[in-house]
């Protein structure tokens, strides 16, 4: 018998599993798909960064990035992060930026003029900008497939074509149901993404995630060199960033409806061309590719920030990302398994993640989201 069934073979469940498995318990991960990194993981636009406004996200960024940075099969590039600040942030970004430096990481303050040296813009409406330079991207495959490799080798089981279809708690052990088997085990961590609203419901549970389709729109090789950093207009919420001879870019849809849309939103394209040609003029000069497009799924929350923890005995949740579960997952894989083994997280306080803050009304005010 396991001492911990892990649903899903994402980031986060991979990191958690290895973690897991690491402080000595016999582990078992259940994914739906056939194999791994096939959800929001797979799709992302594998960016990382600790520009954020609250501590907690800081920290869960900083020390995941500083786990990226010794694992090879990450391909961390720390092409960096700059965010365009415009006048109405002003102050609130000089807050955050105030928070970043007091927690000691690696955040800069840049002159509208020394920006226009990584990736040139329109100043209009501006005040600063501030650069990230350990801020990167990362291979969200790689990593997902070392951590599970890891967690074998320490002697996890990985199940893929196995979704849960239910459990039941019944005498301090989940009894665990899907299409192949059952299976019984002390503990249960749903790292199920944008279904773990719909996962937590086969369960008896009630979790605000839910599933929202964002774009990452590609253009074609760009006929002139270019390595632009993660660039974000912080007006608008427009970024773009170079990805080899390509220039990445997109911006969240507010109006998107909660749900499993699939497919491209073109028409979302338009408005999210209009925010950038106006501060990018250089990418009107550029084609866009439809093949290298594509789009994936945010896990929302009502504050766009993670549901972390114990929600009732014996059950963890580690969903609820918002779009930051790949930068985040090292550590939550760390605090997870300090969850299960010491009843707590000991290497950062996770209580504003846990569920209960959204029945309480604590709801967390980050500003760093995109």
């Amino acid at each position: 018998m396991p001492d911990i069934v892990v649903v899903g073979a994402g980031i986060v469940g991979a990191a958690s599993a290895f973690r897991l498995a690491e402080a000595g318990l016999r582990v078992l991960v259940l994914e739906k798909e056939a194999t791994f990194a096939q959800g929001s993981t797979g799709r992302s636009a594998a960016g990382v960064r600790v520009q954020f406004s609250e501590p907690w996200n800081i920290l869960l960024s900083y020390h995941s990035i500083l786990e990226y940075q010794r694992i090879p099969e990450a391909g961390y590039r720390p092409i960096g992060y700059l965010f365009l600040v415009p006048e109405a942030l002003r102050e609130v970004q000089e807050e955050a930026l105030a928070t970043q430096r007091a927690l000691g990481v690696p955040v800069e303050k840049l002159a509208l003029e020394a920006a226009q040296a990584l990736v040139p813009f329109r100043e209009e409406g501006l005040a600063y900008a501030t650069f990230g330079p350990m801020d990167g991207i990362i291979d969200p495959h790689g990593v997902t497939a070392y951590y599970l490799r890891e967690a074998r080798r320490l002697g996890a089981e990985v199940r893929f074509s196995e979704p849960l279809l239910g459990a039941q708690r019944k005498g301090g052990v989940w009894w665990v149901a899907t299409p192949k088997g059952r299976y019984e085990a002390p503990f249960l961590l749903l790292c199920t993404g944008a279904w773990t609203g719909e996962v937590g419901r086969r369960l008896g549970l009630e979790t605000p995630i839910h599933p929202v389709r964002r774009m990452v729109y590609a253009t074609a090789p760009a006929p002139f060199p270019h390595a632009f950093p993660l660039t974000i207009d912080l007006a608008t919420g427009f970024y773009l960033r170079s990805e080899g001879p390509r220039v990445l870019l997109g911006r969240s849809n507010p109006a998107e409806p909660p749900g499993f849309a699939e497919g491209m939103d073109w028409e979302w394209l338009g408005p999210t061309l209009e925010a950038g040609l106006f501060r990018f003029p250089f990418l009107e000069g550029l084609a866009l590719d439809r093949r290298a497009s594509w789009w994936g799924y945010y896990e929302m929350t009502p504050d766009h920030n993670p549901i972390l923890g114990f929600v009732e005995e014996g059950l963890l949740v580690a969903a609820g990302f918002s779009g930051h579960g790949v930068q985040q997952a090292a550590m939550v894989g760390r605090l997870m398994a300090e969850e299960v083994v010491h009843g707590e997280a000991r290497s950062l306080d996770i209580t504003p993640f846990r569920l209960g803050r959204f029945r309480e009304g604590r709801f967390l005010k980050e500003r760093g989201i995109v």
